[in-house]
């Protein structure tokens, strides 16, 4: 349980300071024969805060309440 409450609470961090994420996709125009077209498209992904302050409290209650529920 604390792996899973440490992972919670670095993906909310990481969420929390970049506010989304990016890719790369290449997409193919047109084809004659052996020539190609093509282009790259950068997508971005946005996350929105709460998404990572969700993920910060959750990791933190599974931190604190994983423990106790073993200890007990």
């Amino acid at each position: 349980m604390k792996i899973a409450g440490i992972i919670l609470i670095i993906f909310g961090v990481l969420a929390l300071v970049y506010q989304g994420f990016s890719y790369t996709r290449t997409e193919k125009d047109a084809q004659i024969g052996p020539i190609k077209i093509q282009h790259e498209e950068t997508e971005h992904v946005p996350l929105p805060p709460i998404v990572g302050g969700i993920c910060v409290v959750v990791g933190i209650g599974v931190l604190v309440f994983g423990s106790r529920r073993l200890a007990a």
